[in-house]
C-alpha cells in the first residue's frame, strides 16, 4: 500500500494587511497629544460671588495604533516665583487623578472646573499627562511632552 503524497502548507500574508505598530522609545513621550479649550477670558463678578468657576476641556488623543494606558494629574503646581508672580494661583475643583485607557487613533475628552479666587492672568496648562501601553511591563508611565502654557484672563465686572 502506497503512503498519501505530503503536501507543504504555505502560509502567507496579503501585501496591504495591516502589521501592528508600536511605537518607539522615542516616541513613548509623544504617545498622548493634549490640549485645553477654554474661554481666552472670563468675566467674574467677585463681588457677588467669592469664587468663579470656568468650565475647561483637556482633549486627549492617543498619536499611535496601539491601546495605551493614561494618568492625569491635577495637583502639580508651578514651584518657581517667577510663574507664582506672573500667573497667580488657581484650583482644580473635584477629581485630581484619572486613570483611563485610549484605544489606538482615540480622542477623549474630559470637563475640567478651575477655580479663581482674584482678577488675572493665569496658566492652565499645570495638568501632568503619563502615558504607557498596555502591553508594555513598565513600573513607571511615561511623561508626555506639555504643551505650550494655556493663559486665561480673568476680569472683575
Amino acid at each position: 500500500q502506497e503512503l498519501p503524497e505530503t503536501v507543504l502548507l504555505k502560509f502567507f500574508r496579503p501585501e496591504n494587511a495591516p502589521v501592528p505598530a508600536r511605537p518607539t522609545p522615542e516616541q513613548l513621550s509623544n504617545l498622548i497629544k493634549t490640549s485645553l479649550h477654554y474661554p481666552e477670558s472670563f468675566n467674574h463678578s467677585f463681588n457677588e460671588k467669592s469664587l468663579c468657576l470656568v468650565p475647561v476641556t483637556l482633549l486627549l488623543s492617543n498619536c499611535s495604533q496601539a491601546v495605551v494606558d493614561v494618568m492625569i494629574d491635577l495637583r502639580h503646581k508651578p514651584t518657581s516665583s517667577e510663574a507664582l508672580e506672573i500667573h497667580g494661583s488657581f484650583t482644580w475643583l473635584g477629581q485630581t487623578q484619572y486613570k483611563l485607557q485610549l484605544k489606538g487613533q482615540e480622542v477623549y475628552s474630559l470637563q475640567l472646573k478651575a477655580c479663581f479666587v482674584h482678577t488675572g492672568v493665569y496658566n492652565l496648562g499645570t495638568p501632568r499627562v503619563f502615558a504607557k501601553l498596555v502591553d508594555q511591563v513598565t513600573l513607571f508611565e511615561t511623561s508626555q511632552q506639555n504643551s505650550m502654557p494655556a493663559l486665561i484672563i480673568i476680569n472683575n465686572i
